[in-house]
């Protein structure tokens, strides 16, 4: 019987989205488990705290088989060799994307040759979705039900609208 392949699908997730529950969908078809890893940004503080994420993450992801969450701070290289993977999982929806994404997987391959970057490129469907798009839309009253999953739509409507009742602006 042969190892079972193991990828790791780090973003912030702040929050979670369609895009990002397309590609755990998609890296799953690739390798036996996915290890969908919420990482702690040091640069930036979060709408969300990493429980709150880790939470979404969870309930987002639901029972498929194969994928686990976790979260982690400090260096992706590390966090990949600690969990034995073999991969990393990055989404690109543009050619700036890439330029970050290609620095980061050739940093990450000097300091290790023990997994490879695996580049996926976004669905047409989501190619416009962001974490922090779906930030600001909500923040004005935008209605983000078609980009996030409805738990997530939920908490970001709790997170960043007033308390008063206001109907969410539908936009086709």
């Amino acid at each position: 019987m042969s190892e079972e392949r193991i990828a790791v699908y780090a973003a912030s997730f702040d929050p979670i989205t369609n895009g990002h529950m397309d590609l755990v969908d998609r890296a799953l078809r690739l390798f036996d488990e996915l290890i969908v890893a919420v990482a702690v940004n040091i640069e930036k503080e979060g709408l969300f705290s990493i429980e709150e994420r880790l939470e979404m993450v969870r309930a987002a992801v639901g029972d498929r088989p194969g994928v686990r969450v976790d979260a982690f701070d400090g260096l992706l290289v590390d966090f990949v060799l600690r969990n034995k993977a073999e991969a990393v999982i990055r989404g690109l929806r543009a050619l700036s994307d890439f330029e970050y994404e290609f620095e980061m997987a050739l940093m990450n391959a000097h300091m290790s040759s023990e997994f490879e970057t695996v580049f996926l490129m976004t669905s047409a469907k989501w190619f416009y979705v962001s974490a922090s798009r779906m930030r600001e839309l909500v923040s004005f009253g935008a209605d983000v039900g078609d980009f996030v999953p409805p738990h997530v739509h939920k908490r970001l409507r709790e997170k960043l609208l007033p308390a008063t009742p206001r109907s969410p602006r539908k936009h086709k």
